[in-house]
């Protein structure tokens, strides 16, 4: 969500990466996450700062290069059946736990599983499985029911929750209740004793580590730790934490306000950058379990009202070049967005047209409860600009504003209002969760299986599971189109617009940062 710095290393192919001295390398690279560290567990949440600790603790079986294609990372490679129907991943030499166990198929196995039943992608390729194996402790056997063509792209794909590998004794958890220890064979070990949720967070260079021989592009390829320590500082207010990185207290402030960026652009020694080079898109998530919107009808009623550019600007200001109005559900600039069916969004916005509807749907001033953090920028700004907008609707509405780990741990309840539930919320994804269905979790319309929100639309589904069968790019654009002319209609969300997400970072760590912050690779001058 928000902003998809995997925090973790800067690709060889894109970050410039000078020497390092030992006495540099001792020094600990010292960063601010967009959101305190909540939850340690990255199939649970879809959290970014999950997913961001995630990459630095787990490694994949498979990456994802600069143009999208996935690489092996974990295995040294794979062969595919005649028929299409087995692929056989055997897994590199030398892998190891962080507690020095050696990485066995059947932990891979016991992961794949986990994973499965939260990620869209593997929510699709367990349906078409008839098996998953360890014939031995280095190989991985899929026997599936049909040919799955994107079975690699899932297991390589950056999108929440990722396919990290886990120890089978950890991965055996229930998916829908958190780990209980952090183990993983990644490049970073974390420190327990050290962790202190809403203060730090650190993690060690793993000595055993055995990096992919391949060229580092994006999460694939080989991934050096350079810093024998790394620390998350969560410091909430935006002015404290841009001071720090001023006088060098701190290296990289991954998510400056409008204001602060201004700020910074003054000092020389600080460098400002894109860490995503295609736009985030936010959204307003709408529960659909319980009144008011359980009734589509209410859900239409606020597309009138809707500004895409109120928004925006209350995320990253008015310089329009940072943000994109009229977005659809698709990430804006990639092959399947389209202006199919976003009439509703467009053309002059009227409350008075939204308060109508809301009165034709038999809407009769019941409670709605909006949640929302105030510490973590694109949320809190959005959840302001719509705690307005409800004021503006004249609704019975109840604003509820908290951390952001509060919000994700609230937005996991099923409860009606009565008993502590939520009825809207408004977050945003980076640009590869929303470039496919294949990851795009608010749009999938599978009931209490979804994510928060639960919409039960099953022609979304169907669609779903045509676009994965499509042919060709011309299908999956066809499929696309009518996806959205779906959502528009049922609305699982509203899309409120798109950003470009800007990060803040020390000139000596490199000459810029890439799309996705990240660390492995990275250095200081």
């Amino acid at each position: 969500m928000d902003r998809r710095a995997f925090l973790l290393s800067a690709s060889a192919a894109t970050l410039a990466a000078p020497r390092l001295g030992h006495g540099q390398a001792a020094r600990p690279l010292r960063f601010v996450p967009q959101a305190n560290l909540t939850s340690l567990d990255p199939i649970w949440t879809t959290a970014n700062v999950t997913r961001n600790h995630g990459f630095l603790v787990y490694d994949t079986l498979y990456g994802m290069d600069a143009q999208f294609r996935p690489q092996p990372q974990m295995a040294s490679g794979h062969t595919v059946s005649d028929d299409r129907l087995t692929v056989t991943i055997t897994l590199r030499d030398g892998l190891k736990w962080h507690d020095g166990e050696a990485v066995r198929a059947a932990d891979c196995v016991a992961s794949i599983g986990r994973w499965m039943k939260r990620n869209p992608s593997g929510q699709q390729l367990e349906r078409a499985l008839e098996e998953v194996s360890a014939p031995d402790d280095r190989t991985i056997r899929f026997r599936l029911k049909k040919p799955f063509p994107l079975l690699f792209q899932a297991l390589a794909s950056p999108v929440n929750p990722v396919a990290f590998m886990m120890p089978e004794r950890i991965a055996r958890t229930d998916p829908f209740q958190q780990i209980r220890e952090t183990i993983g064979s990644g490049p970073f070990r974390f420190a327990p004793r050290e962790f202190n949720s809403g203060s730090m967070v650190v993690y060690e260079r793993n000595p055993d580590y055995v990096p992919n021989p391949a060229a580092a592009s994006f999460t694939a390829g080989g991934k050096q730790a350079h810093f024998e320590r790394l620390e998350w500082h969560i410091i909430v207010d935006a002015s404290t934490a841009a001071g720090a990185l001023q006088t060098g207290e701190i290296d990289w402030y991954e998510q400056p306000p409008p204001e602060i960026q201004q700020l910074l652009r003054r000092n020389r020694n600080v460098a400002l950058d894109a860490i995503d080079p295609l736009p985030l898109t936010g959204i307003l998530r709408f529960n659909h379990l319980h009144p008011p919107f359980n009734d589509k009808r209410v859900r239409q009623a606020f597309l009138p009202a809707i500004n895409q550019e109120d928004f925006m600007q209350a995320i990253v200001g008015t310089d329009p070049s940072l943000y994109v109005t009229g977005s659809g559900i698709f990430t804006p600039g990639t092959p399947l967005a389209s202006e199919e069916g976003l009439e509703p969004l467009r053309g002059p916005r009227s409350l008075d047209r939204a308060r109508a509807l809301l009165r034709e749907a038999g809407y009769t001033n019941q409670p709605m409860r909006l949640i929302g953090p105030t510490d973590i920028l694109a949320p809190a700004a959005m959840t302001q600009v719509c705690a307005d907008l409800l004021r503006r609707m004249q609704v019975n509405a109840d604003v509820v504003i908290t951390d952001w780990g509060t919000v994700v741990q609230r937005r996991a309840s099923r409860e009606p209002l009565e008993r502590g539930g939520w009825s809207m919320l408004l977050t945003s994804f980076s640009s590869t969760d929303f470039m496919d269905p294949a990851g795009h979790f608010p749009l999938r319309g599978n009931g209490l299986n979804s994510w928060p929100g639960w919409p039960t639309i099953p022609r979304l589904e169907e669609l779903r599971d045509q676009w994965f069968d499509a042919p060709d790019l011309a299908a999956q654009q066809r499929i696309a189109r009518e996806m959205q002319r779906v959502a528009m209609d049922e609305v699982p969300f509203i899309p409120v617009g798109a950003y470009r997400s800007v990060t803040a970072f020390r000139r000596n760590l490199a000459d810029r940062v890439p799309g996705f912050a990240i660390f492995w690779n990275l250095r200081r001058t």
